[in-house]
């Protein structure tokens, strides 16, 4: 596992071990924020699911090995930012 990975899992642990007082059990996101993180999430989704079918198409073609190395951290990075965009989704719909 490489830095940012365990930096990330790290502040993931720190999000679920947050404290919220006894009358609160999710604080809020303002609204007029969390109106424009949804649409930003949104386009994010967008843009990350067309990388994903368009390196899914190359995949299936005739690539060299040094091509097929390349395409593997397109698709790994490409599942990474997927998974912290749906994260990013599920804080928002327990916070707004």
């Amino acid at each position: 596992m490489d830095e940012a990975q365990d930096r990330r899992r790290t502040d993931r642990a720190k999000v679920k071990t947050l404290t919220l007082p006894e009358n609160d059990t999710h604080p809020k996101i303002p609204a007029e924020l969390a109106v424009l993180l949804r649409k930003l999430a949104h386009d994010l989704s967008n843009s990350i699911e067309t990388i994903l079918q368009a390196s899914y198409l190359l995949s299936q073609s005739n690539l060299d090995e040094p091509n097929k190395k390349w395409m593997s951290l397109i698709e790994s990075a490409t599942g990474d930012a997927a998974r912290i965009n749906r994260e990013i989704r599920d804080i928002l719909r327990t916070h707004s």
